[in-house]
C-alpha cells in the first residue's frame, strides 16, 4: 500500500533490538552495543510489582555505555506504572516503554500485557500517568490485533486513544495475539504477518513515530520497511546472529565509523566478563550465554559455541574460556562453518 507521507529518516527510533524476556538482560545490551553504536536497545519487560517490591537495583541497573536503552514496563495500574517510570528515569534509562503485546498466561494472570489493547481507556489514562511523572519519552509496544478483534480499526482506535493521551511512539508487532491456545513463542510464528496494516497506520497517523516489527530477518528487509515506516525492531535474528549490527550504523544511520571485528568485540567482553566476576555476583554463563552466536556462519563457529557451552557453568572457569573458546576454532583440522 502506498503512503503519502514520508517517515522520519533521522529517527532515533529507525533501529531498535527488541525487549526479549530472559534474553536481553544487562549483559547482552553491553554485548550488543560493542557492535553498534545506533541500535536502541530495550530491557526485558520488568513488571511493576518488581520495581516497587523487589531488587529494584538488580533490575533497574545497566552500565553506562548501554545507552540509548528503554525501560519497558510491565502492569496496568496507572499509579503504579507512573511510579516506576518516574524511578526509570531516575535510573538514567533514555525511555520508558508500555508492553501492550505479551501474550502469556503470566502476563494475562496480572492483566496487562496484549489484554490491554481491549481497555484502550485504561492504557491511555496510565499513559497521561506516566508523561506526568517523566520527562523521557513513553512509549508503547502492541500487536495489530487481539484474538478475533483483528480488523484494522481495533488497532486504529487503541492508537488513537492513546495518541491522544500524548504517545507519540508507537512499535507494533504486525501479527495479532491469541490470547487461548497459543503460546508465546507460537503467538510469534503462526499469526500471519500484517505489514500492510502497520503501513496503513502511519499513513493515517503521519505525525506519530511508527516502529515495525515482526518477522524482519535482514537488513535488506529493514530498508524496505523503512520507505513506509520511521523504524523497524529486530529480536530474534539479532540474538542469534549478532554481528547483524555491524552493518546497522552505516547503512541506516550514516555512521561510517570503523566497525569493531569479532575478534577486538570477543576481546572486549573478555575484559568485561573479568570485572563482573570480580565483582560477584554474576556466574560466567550468564555472559557467554549471550555471544554464543558470535562467530556464526564463521569458520570454526561450532567450536566456539560449543567450548562455551559445555564449560562456562565448570567450577573454576574464568573469563580467560572466552580466549580459550576462540583459539579452538583455529585448532580444528579443517574449517567447520557455523
Amino acid at each position: 500500500m502506498p503512503v503519502s507521507v514520508r517517515p522520519d529518516p533521522s529517527s532515533p527510533w529507525r533501529f531498535c533490538v527488541a525487549p526479549m524476556l530472559d534474553w536481553t538482560d544487562r549483559h547482552c545490551r553491553y554485548f550488543l552495543r560493542q557492535i553498534s553504536r545506533h541500535a536502541r536497545l530495550y530491557t526485558e519487560m520488568v513488571t511493576t510489582g518488581a520495581i516497587l517490591h523487589g531488587d529494584r537495583e538488580r533490575h533497574l541497573r545497566f552500565d553506562a555505555a548501554e545507552h540509548p536503552l528503554a525501560l519497558q514496563l510491565g502492569g496496568s495500574d496507572a499509579d503504579a506504572l507512573a511510579r516506576c517510570a518516574e524511578i526509570g528515569e531516575q535510573f538514567g534509562y533514555d525511555e520508558i516503554n508500555l508492553n501492550c503485546g505479551c501474550p502469556s498466561d503470566r502476563v494475562q494472570g496480572g492483566g496487562f500485557g496484549a489484554c490491554l489493547m481491549h481497555e484502550p481507556a485504561q492504557v491511555a489514562a496510565a499513559v497521561r500517568a506516566m508523561r506526568a511523572a517523566t520527562a523521557r519519552p513513553v512509549t508503547v509496544k502492541h500487536r495489530i490485533g487481539v484474538d478475533d478483534s483483528d480488523e484494522y480499526d481495533f488497532m486504529r482506535r487503541f492508537v488513537d486513544a492513546i495518541a491522544n493521551a500524548g504517545c507519540e511512539v508507537f512499535i507494533v508487532h504486525a501479527r495479532k495475539a491469541w490470547l487461548k491456545g497459543l503460546s508465546p513463542k507460537e503467538n510469534r510464528e503462526i499469526p500471519p504477518l500484517r505489514y500492510e496494516a502497520v503501513y496503513r497506520l502511519k499513513q493515517e497517523f503521519p505525525q506519530l513515530t511508527i516502529v515495525l516489527n515482526g518477522g524482519v530477518r535482514s537488513l535488506d528487509a529493514c530498508t524496505t520497511h523503512l520507505a513506509q515506516v520511521d523504524g523497524v525492531m529486530l529480536g530474534r535474528e539479532v540474538y542469534e546472529n549478532p554481528y547483524v549490527l555491524a552493518d546497522v550504523d552505516a547503512r541506516l544511520f550514516g555512521d561510517e565509523h570503523p566497525v569493531a571485528s569479532r575478534d577486538e568485540i570477543l576481546a572486549r567482553m573478555q575484559d568485561y566478563a573479568a570485572q563482573q566476576l570480580a565483582g560477584g555476583g554474576t556466574a560466567l554463563n550468564h555472559i557467554t550465554r549471550h555471544i554464543l552466536g558470535l562467530y556464526r556462519n564463521q569458520p570454526g563457529g561450532r567450536a566456539f559455541r560449543r567450548v562455551l557451552s559445555e564449560r562456562a557453568t565448570r567450577p573454576g572457569s574464568d573469563a580467560t574460556l572466552l580466549a580459550a573458546a576462540r583459539e579452538a576454532m583455529d585448532a580444528l583440522p579443517s574449517p567447520a562453518a557455523a
